[in-house]
Order: C-alpha cells, then sequence, then structure tokens
C-alpha cells in the first residue's frame, strides 16, 4: 500500500548583511537574472512538489513591502543559529520535515533537494555535498607551509534536511556559533547522510560570485512536451470519475483501476515527456495492488518523477472525447482538482472537452476517450 508522505517546510535564511558581496544593499536583494536573488531562491523551493510552505528568515529592519510573495515571513536574530531556530520555531509541530537553506544559494536544483528530502527516509539528517578534487595545502604569510589530505573531505552546500523535532531539539540544546546546521545535528548525536551536492549550486558570497551566478542562468534550458491518450469503456455503475471529479451518470466507467480517463491520459503525458514508459509499466494492471486504485496516486508518482529528474510541470492540457456526461458544469472543478495534484496555477491547467459527432465508440456512447498534453521545464 501506499503510505502517506511526510510533511514538508523549508527554512530559507537570509538575515545576514552580506558585505563581501559588495554594492550598496545586501546580496539577497541585489538583481540576478532580471529578479533579486531571494527572489530566485524561494522560488526554486515554491516550484518543488515535495515542499508545503516556504519561511523566510530576514534581518529586523525588513519593510514589508520587499517580502517576496508566497512565504512566510520571520525575523533573524544576532547569528545564523538564532536565526535558524527562528525560523523553525514557526514551523515547530506543523511539519515532519525541514530543508534548511541559505539564501545566497538560488541555484539549487530540484534534484539535489529530492535527494536531500529522500536520503531522511533512512537518516536523521542529510545534506548535500562535493568531494573536494583540489590539492589542499596550509599557509603563512604567503607562503606554503605544508599540505593536507583530501580523502574523506567535502564542501558542504544546503539545504541541509532533517526531521523537524530532531533539529528544533538540537539547536535549542547548543551553545551557539556553528558553522553550519550539520554541525549543530551531529553535535546533538543526529546522524546525517551526505547526498551528491552540484557545482550549481554555488553560494553568492564575493561581487565575482553574480556573475558565476549569472553564466548559469544563462544556460539552455531543457524543455519536455509529453502526449497521452487513453480510452476506457462504459459499464455497469452510477457516477465516471475524471480529472479527479465524480461526476453522476447512468453508467461507470470500466478499468483496473478507478478508470479515471482524465487523470490516467495527463500522468501518461508526464511520463512520456520523461522517456520513462508509460502507467501500465509502473503500475501494471497484473498486480493486485492496483485494482480500484484511485488515480491520483498514478498522478502523484509521475509528478514526483518529474520532480526528481529536475523538472518543473509547466501546464497540463486536457481534452476529454464523449457524447456524455456533459462535462462543462464539472470542468472548473476538473481544472482545481489538477492543479492541486500537480502542484501549478489554476491558471496553468486547461480540462475541455468535445464530442466526435456520434462517430466511432465514442459516438455510440460506448465508453470515453481523452488526449492530453504537458510541458515540464529543467532550467
Amino acid at each position: 500500500m501506499i503510505s502517506e508522505r511526510p510533511t514538508v517546510a523549508a527554512v530559507i535564511v537570509a538575515a545576514g548583511r552580506g558585505i563581501r558581496a559588495g554594492g550598496e544593499i545586501a546580496k539577497q536583494w541585489q538583481p540576478l537574472g532580471g529578479q533579486r536573488v531571494i527572489d530566485v531562491t524561494c522560488a526554486v523551493f515554491n516550484s518543488h512538489p515535495r515542499v508545503d510552505e516556504v519561511v523566510l528568515v530576514l534581518p529586523e529592519d525588513t519593510p514589508s513591502e520587499m517580502h517576496p510573495s508566497g512565504v512566510t515571513c520571520v525575523t533573524g536574530g544576532s547569528s545564523r543559529d538564532v536565526s535558524v531556530l527562528n525560523g523553525l520555531r514557526a514551523v515547530e509541530g506543523r511539519f515532519d520535515l525541514v530543508l534548511i537553506h541559505d539564501g545566497a544559494r538560488p541555484l539549487v536544483e530540484h534534484d539535489v533537494i529530492h535527494r536531500v528530502l529522500e536520503a531522511l527516509d533512512s537518516s536523521e539528517g542529510a545534506a548535500p555535498a562535493l568531494a573536494v578534487s583540489d590539492a589542499l595545502w596550509s599557509g603563512d604569510a604567503g607562503l606554503v607551509t605544508g599540505t593536507k589530505d583530501r580523502v574523506g573531505l567535502f564542501r558542504a552546500q544546503t539545504p541541509q534536511g532533517f526531521h523537524l523535532s530532531k533539529i528544533i531539539d538540537a539547536h535549542q540544546s547548543h551553545s551557539g556559533g556553528a558553522a553550519d546546521d550539520v554541525e549543530i545535528a551531529r553535535a546533538a548525536g543526529l546522524t546525517v547522510a551526505i547526498v551528491d551536492g552540484s557545482e550549481r549550486n554555488m553560494k553568492i558570497t564575493t561581487p565575482e560570485d553574480f556573475a558565476r551566478a549569472e553564466k548559469y542562468l544563462e544556460k539552455t534550458v531543457d524543455i519536455r512536451v509529453g502526449n497521452g491518450f487513453d480510452v476506457h469503456r462504459f459499464g455497469d455503475g452510477d457516477h465516471v470519475v475524471l480529472c479527479g471529479i465524480e461526476v453522476p451518470h447512468g453508467r461507470g466507467l470500466q478499468g483496473h483501476s478507478d478508470a479515471d480517463v482524465g487523470l490516467h491520459t495527463i500522468t501518461d503525458a508526464i511520463y512520456g515527456a520523461l522517456a520513462q514508459g508509460d502507467i501500465g509499466q509502473h503500475f501494471p494492471p497484473s498486480d493486485p495492488q492496483w485494482k480500484g486504485m484511485a488515480s491520483h496516486v498514478f498522478l502523484e508518482h509521475a509528478r514526483d518523477l518529474a520532480a526528481k529528474m529536475g523538472f518543473v510541470i509547466s501546464n497540463a492540457d486536457c481534452t476529454l472525447i464523449c457524447e456524455e456526461p456533459k462535462i462543462g458544469p464539472h470542468a472548473l472543478a476538473m481544472r482545481r482538482k489538477v492543479s492541486e495534484l500537480l502542484n501549478i496555477d489554476l491558471d496553468r491547467v486547461s480540462v475541455k472537452a468535445t464530442t466526435s459527432e456520434q462517430l466511432g465508440f465514442t459516438g455510440r456512447r460506448e465508453g470515453i476517450a481523452c488526449m492530453a498534453t504537458v510541458t515540464l521545464i529543467k532550467g
């Protein structure tokens, strides 16, 4: 059986002054790719399908008109660990997992976030990192004084993920002054798994870093388009399920699951865009555990697979083909349901209907067909 996914909050820390980055304002407010750095960072987490709420920790004197949209803003403290704890307290008791991220890392990718969350299934904490590949020296007065062994050394990144209650306890028991949340977690005895980071997930620290970040943003965007098509015949019943909505009807649709031809088609379109087969490969009809299963389970799997592969679902367009029942009165509810399941805005979801002019099996009222197109973007 499919278990309930743990809920996830993201705490983005941007309460510092960012002096080394130069400029007349703190680095989180400086422009990057036509937006502010902090807007780019928040957008990554707001668009991730596993993240349920984003909390942004800002300096105490930040005017409300500077707050990014779509996030909950709280005030930071005199040090990073105090600011993090303020953010954690804003989500305490409401979520299972938390991702703690530096606001100055705007280029973090969805697949890095996914790897952190996946590692939390078996570990108390998880964080992305890159193995050190360069030689390491010690030095003094501008001269090399020795070399250091780089074996087993990693460059730490964020987001650093934890079970929420455990990292709050760790922060509350810590004396302060830690370099990051992994240090605080380990001081409390928590295990922290290392997952693959990304060179793109750089931290903006100096003026030169803005130019590097702009270069990453200029890279070609990967856009995928997928199509889906499905058919279900009518059988006994008093309603049909279409795009997650029960529609009263004198007959039902036949299928191994709940026969939601709309969600099946959108699911196949996502798999198609990812080149990951079709719904039957992921949920074989020969497997009895999927008998009667609600089709939102299949769509959520395709949605999460897209996120795992680093894609954001840009839009979905679904056309139901039938003589009956009438789709128009239910189309808005269907759009809302698909929007909710895909974690995208309502204006990015289209559900519409047409007839086959009484031709073919749909024209003979023997069943319903559906076609769908989705667009996925990785940038």
